[in-house]
């Protein structure tokens, strides 16, 4: 079992190498997908989110071995260079993968519990004070597009939002896919596609990502929803594709 911790929780060690000894049989679960699972524990004080990744079909077994970083490392790498950025996200504890000399077989990213009072998917405009809560929203996402970074899984649950008296403050969770580079105007819009399919919420991320950049609003909306209603379309054909084949 490999074990990597941040500076801040070497001492957990231990702890963590009988937590996850124990996962199945231990912890809150907090999501029990057919992918992943979410449990909570408390180590010494602390309340820690373990997120357990499915273990990687035969293929992966070998690329996740010798050449790919597991899922689990990327969270941990990702979640450590984002807190360098001043970008908001739980912070991390550890990675740990179970490996045999030719396989890999289960990997576990652990995060300090963040307390929040909604994420994305709860913000409704017909609610007071929401339509500020989104328009700081699309400031930050704005601001990590600046920083070049790329959050590919920016869904409606991937962003926990504290309200901080007025002042929103948001945390990035789910990290193992992302990229670092300088995006380009339709890379920017493609990642708003994932969030939502209202039209007006719309109108109000395009008017605030539009006053950020050197577009007009209209061309900022035409372009998010041309990317909202290309995601959709792919969707429901992967939808019925699966029906289909009962996958």
């Amino acid at each position: 079992m490999k074990i990597i911790t941040s500076e801040n929780h070497r001492h957990l060690q231990a702890e963590i190498e009988n937590l996850i000894h124990n996962f199945n049989e231990t912890g809150d679960m907090l999501v029990d997908g057919k992918r992943n699972k979410l449990k909570l524990f408390e180590l010494k004080g602390i309340k820690v989110n373990v997120k357990s990744f499915k273990i990687p079909n035969a293929v992966n077994k070998i690329a996740y071995r010798f050449v790919r970083k597991s899922k689990a490392e990327r969270s941990f790498k990702y979640a450590e260079y984002l807190l360098s950025k001043k970008v908001g996200t739980p912070q991390p504890i550890a990675y740990v993968e179970e490996t045999t000399a030719f396989s890999f077989l289960r990997s576990f990213y652990l995060s300090e519990q963040l307390s929040y009072d909604l994420t994305y998917r709860e913000i409704d405009l017909n609610k007071s004070g929401h339509e500020a809560i989104l328009r700081a929203f699309t400031q930050f996402i704005f601001e990590l597009h600046e920083k070049e970074i790329e959050f590919l899984d920016n869904s409606p649950g991937n962003t926990l939002i504290r309200l901080n008296e007025g002042n929103p403050k948001f945390f990035l969770v789910d990290l193992n896919r992302m990229n670092f580079k300088a995006l380009n105007f339709s890379e920017r819009m493609k990642n708003f596609s994932r969030l939502t399919q209202e039209k007006e919420v719309v109108r109000i991320m395009a008017n605030e990502y539009a006053k950020q950049i050197d577009k007009n609003e209209e061309e900022v909306f035409e372009a998010m929803w041309f990317y909202i209603r290309k995601f959709q379309e792919s969707f429901v054909r992967k939808k019925a594709f699966k029906k289909k084949f009962k996958l």
